[in-house]
């Protein structure tokens, strides 16, 4: 059975010309947690501030971002999600200590209590 360019065998998929590998991509989770003090302003601001890294940095090829909502009680107070797409290791050494990337951590700083970085290369 031909399906969206892929050929099915079981649980097998094959690329096809007309369907090729997709391309690897590096991926830079960014995870939040901030001070009991911050202000929801406070919060907004740093929001903002993340928000304008990929039209400031063009190594980031692509950019979301979101709260948590999870029903499951084990984000541990971590409450912000930023999710950054690279091309190489090299766009994601040229963003950590781009100047606009440094700016942002003097936003983040005053209102961070913990952060958790995760970085990835894509996998089928």
């Amino acid at each position: 059975m031909f399906l969206a360019g892929l050929l099915i065998f079981g649980s097998m998929a094959f690329v096809s010309p007309h369907n090729p590998a997709p391309k690897k991509m590096l991926r830079h989770v960014v995870m939040l947690k901030f001070k009991d003090t911050s202000t929801p302003e406070q919060i907004k601001e740093v929001e903002d501030a993340f928000r304008k890294l990929p039209s400031q940095i063009k190594t980031i090829k692509a950019f979301e971002w979101g709260t948590n909502n999870s029903p499951e009680g084990l984000a541990q107070g971590f409450t912000h999600c930023f999710f950054l797409t690279f091309d190489s290791e090299a766009g994601r050494d040229e963003y950590l200590p781009h100047p606009d990337h440094k700016a942002f951590g003097k936003v983040l700083g005053p209102h961070l209590d913990k952060v958790m970085v995760l970085d990835y290369w894509t996998k089928e």
